[in-house]
């Protein structure tokens, strides 16, 4: 049970980003004339595809995606194990849990990125083949900000930006359990092990 709980988390994430995902492919239309707005103009419900990591980026050559996502596979594995290492060694519940919800969204992009270019025909014109090359379905919309910054900052003054981040279930997942991890990173590293009580 010690184990459970925490890979149930990863379970329940993997879940809720599923059926998002598989709602948003059969009930909305792609792009901007299926974009449904929930709070204003700042965030919308936004059907697109990812055909790479976090922010569109994306790896040269053929075989990108094909290198991506086994990093996926191998990075999954990894991940899991940690929740394992993690309970086994006793370190703070906090860092497990957080542990278990990127293992959660990892599992979830992976899912997209194995087989969706097979369920839903995503995969990017031209690639080898459709499975390992599916396309991560993103659909929250955040619209923050954009214009042309301010001529006295160094550099980039004067340079129109943008900040307007579309992510899943999986992402947040995944960037709400790092934020955690790095704001709470002395309490959750420098806990001292709990003593081992022999039966």
């Amino acid at each position: 049970m010690k184990y459970t709980k925490y890979y149930l988390l990863t379970l329940l994430v993997i879940a809720i980003d599923q059926a998002v995902k598989m709602l948003v492919h059969y009930k909305m239309q792609m792009g901007l004339p299926g974009e449904i707005p929930v709070f204003g103009d700042w965030f919308k419900l936004h059907y697109t595809l990812n055909p790479g990591m976090a922010f569109g980026v994306e790896i040269g050559s053929d075989y990108g995606k094909l290198i991506l996502t086994s990093f996926r596979m191998v990075a999954m594995v990894g991940i899991g194990y940690l929740v394992y290492y993690l309970v086994k060694t006793r370190a703070h519940q906090g860092l497990v849990w957080c542990v278990a919800a990127i293992l959660g969204g990892a599992i979830g992009n992976l899912i997209d990125s194995t087989f969706y270019g097979v369920w839903f025909d995503n995969a990017p014109y031209g690639v080898v083949t459709p499975w390992l090359h599916g396309q991560v379905i993103d659909m929250f919309y955040l619209d923050i900000w954009e214009g042309i910054l301010p001529h006295w900052i160094p550099i980039i003054g004067g340079t129109p930006m943008s900040l307007w981040p579309i992510f899943n279930i999986a992402d947040a997942a995944i960037f709400v359990g790092v934020l955690i991890i790095v704001l709470n990173q002395n309490r959750f590293l420098n806990q001292t092990p709990a003593p081992q009580v022999q039966a």
